[in-house]
């Protein structure tokens, strides 16, 4: 499986066959070998043309977008990942929780060193509870602007979706493109202390769209039939944007987010931030009775953003979707109505719908009661320069920009943080990150004093005990300009329990929670000058990232990680380290 790749090695083949016993601690039953699928993930530089250049990328397996992986729910897939590139590289399964298993999960130097270019390393992903859409991409600098790919993960057998079956399903995976080598967009920035130079394209499906220069013969099409039914898994690859996205001619079913089932609820337009996945059907309802209508449709997607002050790729993307069984038509497809790139209203209209189903098959269990609060400040913030470095990208030219969660600007280290935690290596990382900012003002004001602009480095983490019931409420502020961020828990879901404008209270914010039909995300878009608010319950032993999922924010530091300890019972501690992890 996997897309024809290359047969695997005999030492892979190997790893494979004594992988689930030696390195992870379980035998696979008869029954369980039936639910295990493997892949082949063979990463390396590829040649691509857009915006009439050609270019040389990483993809895994020559496809960009990268291959699909399709489960159960409850299956084990094994990937094994041989970097055939030229840099190092980390695969993460966003939004799949590895119960047990920081091991496969896979950020760079948080729970694994990288994968170093000629070597391969063997991911074990365990499904349990999700079930919808969720995705893979690298973990490591950059890499993941094209080392990405869907995730669908179906009922189990035996099981059926809690909506009418679609006639069919196809991802559609928002993205960016820049002309330039991003590993060297990524250089250049840590070079100057400035900002990321701006994508030159958005994408769906990994192509730019009928508007962008030498794009229209490679636009994405996707073919339906009057009356049928189809299941679009949409997913914001992006590194940069949240995304508005509609179809023209037609409105949209929201059935699920981020691998679970959601209320349905039918909306014009959809709004996506990087990390997050939304499932939603889409009914092939257009007249084809010969009264003009058109059998082209653009499903388009354009930036929500709100720092208006800061360079953005402003672009729509399209794509067609286009009826087989109707007449041709000679003019162009009919074009959606987007929401303007700065409309927080209409943000906020759709994101406040997202309910979970709550049935007797797809059950929730939201914690009421919370036994550790963390407020969390989110901030863009600045460093000095260092003593041998001239920053010429940002303001006076003696600082650099950064970012920070409680003004912490966290740093990586040069050991992995879950092997310094299970070999109790000292000196890797700091067990101290606080439960709150260390000062307080009025965090949403416009134009902050300059002085809380300045942040400090450190590794600092979160420390609970297994089984604590954590509530973090994530707080925007306006230093360097207030914005959404969209914030991504490994190895958990959590629910969204509330959120709001302006600066948290938590004498009266609480009452408004919604504690009955709470979304439950691994992704949350915190609101522009807002807050929200959500609930876990830290029953996964392990080492965990929480990050912001713009990629520049993460590598400025807006990051932290909990390690939560070992349970009592086997069932509730870390699997053994694997023998194979690659070294630092």
């Amino acid at each position: 499986m996997g897309g024809g790749v290359a047969k695997m090695p005999a030492a892979g083949r190997l790893w494979l066959l004594l992988g689930v016993v030696l390195a992870f601690g379980v035998a696979a039953s008869p029954a369980q070998a039936s639910r295990n699928t493997h892949y082949d993930f063979v990463i390396k530089e590829t040649k691509v043309t857009r915006l009439c250049q050609e270019k040389t990328i990483l993809a895994v397996n020559g496809q960009f977008p990268g291959p699909t992986i399709y489960a159960r729910k409850d299956d084990v897939v094994i990937v094994n990942v041989y970097n055939q590139g030229n840099k190092n590289i980390t695969l993460h399964w966003h939004g799949v929780d590895q119960p047990r298993n920081p091991w496969s999960d896979g950020p760079e130097y948080i729970t694994q060193c990288p994968i170093q270019p000629g070597a391969n390393f063997t991911y074990k992903i365990i499904f349990t509870e999700e079930e919808g859409t969720l995705w893979w991409h690298a973990h490591s600098d950059f890499d993941r602007a094209t080392v990405h790919g869907a995730i669908v993960i179906h009922p189990k057998r035996g099981s059926v979706y809690p909506y009418t079956k679609p006639h069919k399903e196809m991802p559609i995976i928002l993205g960016e493109w820049w002309n330039a080598d991003v590993e060297q967009v990524l250089l250049e920035s840590q070079r100057t202390g400035g900002d990321v130079q701006v994508s030159d394209a958005n994408t769906i499906n990994g192509q730019p769209g009928d508007f962008a220069p030498c794009s229209k013969n490679d636009t994405f099409k996707m073919l339906v039939e009057h009356g049928k039914t189809y299941l679009l898994r949409i997913i914001n690859a992006g590194l940069t944007n949240e995304m508005f996205f509609a179809i023209a001619g037609h409105r949209l079913t929201v059935v699920g987010t981020d691998g679970r089932y959601l209320k349905p609820f039918t909306v014009d337009y959809i709004m996506i931030s990087p990390g997050q996945t939304m499932n939603m059907l889409l009914e092939a309802n257009r007249a084809t009775n010969g009264s003009g209508d058109n059998n082209r449709y653009y499903m388009a997607a354009s930036p929500f953003f709100t720092n208006i002050g800061l360079p953005v790729n402003d672009k729509n993307t399209t794509a067609i979707l286009e009826y087989t069984d109707t007449p041709p038509s000679a003019g162009p497809p009919d074009s959606p109505v987007l929401p303007v790139i700065n409309d927080i209203a209409a943000a906020t209209a759709y994101t406040v719908q997202l309910r979970s189903l709550v049935t007797k098959e797809h059950p929730i269990d939201v914690p009421m009661e919370v036994d550790e609060h963390m407020l969390v400040t989110i901030s863009v913030n600045t460093l000095p320069c260092g003593a041998n470095e001239t920053c010429t990208g940002f303001g006076t030219g003696n600082t650099r920009l950064a970012a920070s969660l409680n003004n912490v600007s966290f740093m990586m280290p040069t050991v992995d943080i879950l092997d310094a935690y299970y070999d109790s290596i000292s000196g890797v990382y700091e067990p101290n990150f606080p439960n709150k900012p260390p000062f307080f003002f009025n965090f949403t004001a416009p134009d902050p004093p300059v002085e809380f602009q300045l942040t400090k480095r450190g590794t600092k983490v979160k420390v609970v005990e297994y089984g604590t019931v954590v509530e973090v409420v994530f707080q925007d502020t306006a230093i360097l300009g207030a914005e959404s961020h969209p914030m991504h828990l490994h190895g958990f879901s959590f629910y969204v329990v509330g959120r709001g404008f302006g600066n948290f209270d938590k004498d009266k914010d609480p009452a408004t929670y919604n504690l009955v039909d709470p979304p439950y995300q691994n992704t949350v878009s915190v609101p522009t000058g807002g807050w929200a608010a959500m609930r876990f319950r830290a029953a996964n032993p392990g080492v965990w990232f929480m990050h912001c999922h713009f990629d520049r924010h993460t590598v400025w530091g807006m990051d932290t990680v909990f390690i939560v300890k070992n349970g009592k019972t086997p069932g509730a501690q870390m699997m053994p380290r694997p023998p194979n992890m690659p070294k630092c």
